[in-house]
């Protein structure tokens, strides 16, 4: 726990969640394009297949070094690389850079489905690449708090990856009602953070790993949930998505585990 607070939280509450390209906020009904580089500590997990990359999830950077995203993302099989600064997955993007993963570290207690991406150097800050903040540890969110959803997750189930980053807004669901038997019920821990749940919004495959972004009282960004798992048929009124709550000290464990390696 020392050695996390002091070498990984410090950095990570100085020149953070203060986007240089502001989000424009919206609440409208459903997902809509995200202004470019408004979110710029979303990353693309890449996974090399025949040859090409390929996007598998997203994740947070949250360090010049670390990314964090889901476990159920990682597997010791696959060579991965991470994509900064993107908008457009397929284009060519100015200020936008790949870099390879030097290596991964996943939770020793599978409930937590969290994963921690070391880069194999460290990446420089700029307008489109910024550091999201972590949340003071075992802060909660009350019902309803407004926070907002991101990546090139499917537009809707058993269709096409999105090319372009997509924001959708999500309001937190608290922990007594989204484990009602009507809801979640015992799937969700609280370990977790739950999201949406209307029945139109929500995250879906390929959205895995990304940030719940979450403005706090000084109107700085922070990474609150981990995207984890939600309905099969992504949107499902009264099934929320369903996030690994970056607050618990589940997080916290694992740098203490990923630093002493």
């Amino acid at each position: 726990m020392t050695v996390f607070n002091a070498v990984i939280f410090k950095p990570l509450f100085h020149g953070c969640g203060d986007p240089t390209n502001k989000p424009v906020l919206s609440r409208v009904v459903g997902g809509e394009d995200a202004q470019p580089n408004s979110w710029p500590w979303q990353i693309s997990l890449q996974v090399a297949r025949d040859g090409s990359w390929f996007h598998t999830c997203g994740g947070s950077l949250i360090d010049q070094r670390w990314v964090i995203t889901a476990a159920h993302c990682i597997s010791s099989k696959n060579i991965y690389r991470v994509a900064l600064g993107k908008h457009v997955l397929s284009a060519s993007e100015e200020g936008s850079m790949f870099v390879d993963v030097e290596k991964t570290f996943t939770h020793e207690n599978y409930s937590y489905d969290i994963a921690l991406v070391k880069l194999a150097e460290p990446v420089p800050l700029t307008d489109k690449i910024e550091l999201g903040c972590i949340p003071p540890a075992e802060s909660i969110l009350v019902n309803n708090y407004s926070c907002y959803i991101s990546g090139w997750g499917l537009l809707q189930a058993g269709g096409s990856v999105s090319d372009v980053l997509q924001q959708a807004l999500l309001p937190v669901v608290d922990y007594p009602t989204c484990s009602l038997l009507t809801w979640w019920g015992p799937f969700v821990k609280e370990s977790m953070v739950c999201a949406g749940g209307d029945g139109v919004v929500s995250g879906c495959n390929g959205d895995s790993g990304g940030p719940l972004n979450c403005q706090n009282a000084e109107g700085a960004w922070e990474v609150h949930g981990i995207v984890s798992f939600g309905s099969a048929l992504c949107s499902h009124k009264n099934k929320p998505t369903v996030f690994t709550r970056v607050s618990s000290s589940s997080l916290c464990s694992l740098f203490n585990l990923a630093l002493n390696v």
